[in-house]
């Protein structure tokens, strides 16, 4: 098994705690009871959701990759999270001045660069 890549699947999986233990009191309740109409309640909790599935599947991926090397999956996860730390970074700039209230572009930064440093070392081993 791939330590670096280990460490970045437990990783992803404590995000996605956090996301769901913390996050759902924080934010998806508050969407839940405050925005306007059905409709919108609805969107944002499909979206709450699918950001939830997304996690637990790059989590699920990052513990695959850990045991069975693929650089098009490690790709595939490194595009999805520098995805998202460009998300966080762009709103946290242009909504809320700065990027580090919403530090989470940090792990979707960090976790690629430590996935790709452990496939280039199980590929020099």
């Amino acid at each position: 098994m791939n330590i670096p890549i280990t460490i970045c699947a437990v990783l992803m999986a404590l995000i996605t705690g956090v996301h769901v233990v913390g996050g759902g009191p924080e934010y998806h309740a508050v969407y839940q009871e405050t925005l306007a109409t059905p409709h919108l309640t609805s969107m944002a909790g499909v979206l709450w959701h699918a950001i939830t599935v997304n996690l637990v599947v790059m989590a699920l991926a990052l513990f695959w990759l850990a045991r069975i090397p693929s650089w098009p999956l490690a790709i595939a996860l490194a595009a999805m999270q520098l995805g998202w730390s460009g998300l966080f970074i762009y709103y946290g700039l242009t909504q809320l001045g700065s990027p580090w209230p919403m530090p989470q572009w940090i792990a979707f930064i960090l976790i690629p660069l430590l996935t790709f440093y452990g496939l280039r070392q199980h590929r020099t081993a």
